[in-house]
């Protein structure tokens, strides 16, 4: 998947209810995970106010322009990604019922690229559950 990077959030339900469609699984669990230390996984309504406030939010939090230890030892200017990204974790858990995701009504699943460039994700999928 690429992303611009720079808290580019982007949605990923869709491509994640037809992975599990093929599987071929009625009931279970399905896993997510980023590789990577300045991305995360999580879910939220994917609408375009929201996503501003999201970004919003994490430049309140940890925002770019501050000092950062790991800028100063690698000179790479993304410390503010790496610490976003691991306040929210590289992996989510859903539960699935009749082959069917179960998301509440607004609830999408997001990828979140933290990182001070464009990148090319990996999405890992692993799905435990019942024929």
């Amino acid at each position: 998947m690429e992303t611009k990077g720079h808290t580019d959030i982007v949605p990923l339900t869709e491509e994640v209810a037809k992975v599990l469609e093929r599987s071929g699984l009625r009931a279970g669990i399905l896993c997510l995970f980023v590789p990577g230390t300045t991305a995360t996984l999580t879910t939220t309504e994917f609408e375009p106010g929201l996503v501003k406030d999201i970004r919003d939010f994490w430049e309140r939090v940890a925002p770019v322009s501050h000092f950062y230890e790991h800028n100063a030892r690698w000179q790479d200017g993304n410390g503010y990604a790496h610490v976003r990204a691991q306040s929210s974790g590289p992996s989510l858990v859903l539960p699935f019922v009749d082959g069917k995701l179960l998301l509440g009504t607004w609830q999408d699943i997001v990828l979140v690229d933290f990182d001070n460039r464009p990148r090319l994700r990996t999405i890992i999928v692993q799905i435990v559950g019942e024929p």
